[in-house]
């Protein structure tokens, strides 16, 4: 991979937990790149340093050492202001929860990061119709959350994510709370944003899931142990 072509590098990552005395070594000297428009999962079992991971990749928190690039920039040790700027701008988030405001509109949710950008009126609306329209969500612009399914819910959070256009979305297991039929329906939407060219890093516990992305990455105790191709990125 060219360095043109990496979004993020991440370089001898560690993150170590302090409570009453006790270390929790949660990563230890993770080596990560993802290439841009690539779709990566990372898998592992419970407790093997996936979600502590992925907050780092989304600068929701910081590692106790290493580096790490994205975009090209060193975003290893910002403060909490300089984070947030960064993360509204470049990282799209979709969470297992969905993460909606219950008292907003779908509309609303979609917009409402854009607001934190100082981004016109007209340039808001334009983005979540445009992302709305790409979720398949657009004939429930006034509905409310409570009102949607949990699929629907989580199109919309999909949708919110894509607004601003970030330079890679990072889906927190993104079918934990929905049934099979709703989880393929998801997961079938993240595989065509993939095909239209956007950068997806997905945790996951689901294997089937996992094996949809380009390449799987397998975490234990805080490691990557272990990488593996999709037979038809292997084949192609």
């Amino acid at each position: 991979m060219t360095t043109e072509n990496t979004l993020i590098s991440l370089e001898g990552i560690k993150k170590v937990f302090y409570t009453d005395e006790v270390e929790t070594h949660a990563l230890a000297e993770v080596h990560l790149t993802i290439g841009r428009g690539e779709y990566v999962s990372i898998a592992g079992p419970s407790g093997c340093g996936k979600s502590t991971l992925l907050s780092i990749l989304g600068l929701l928190d910081t590692a106790s050492d290493g580096t790490y690039i994205l975009n090209g920039n060193d975003v290893s040790n910002l403060d909490f202001a300089q984070r947030a700027r960064i993360r509204n701008r470049e990282i799209g988030f979709i969470f297992q929860s969905f993460n909606l405001i219950g008292d907003l509109t779908v509309f609303e949710n979609v917009e409402l990061p854009l607001t934190y950008r100082g981004t016109s009126s007209a340039e808001r609306r334009a983005a979540a119709t445009a992302a709305l329209e790409k979720v398949g969500m657009s004939h429930r612009v006034n509905h409310y959350p409570s009102q949607l399914s949990g699929g629907q819910q989580q199109r919309v959070a999909v949708a919110r994510a894509l607004a601003g256009k970030p330079s890679i979305l990072l889906a927190d297991e993104p079918t934990g709370n929905l049934d099979s039929k709703n989880g393929e329906a998801v997961m079938d939407l993240l595989a065509g944003l993939h095909r239209e060219g956007a950068t997806i890093c997905m945790v996951t516990h689901d294997p089937r899931f996992a094996r949809n992305a380009e390449r799987q990455i397998h975490l234990f105790d805080g490691r990557v142990v272990e990488e593996n191709m999709s037979e038809s990125v292997a084949s192609a």
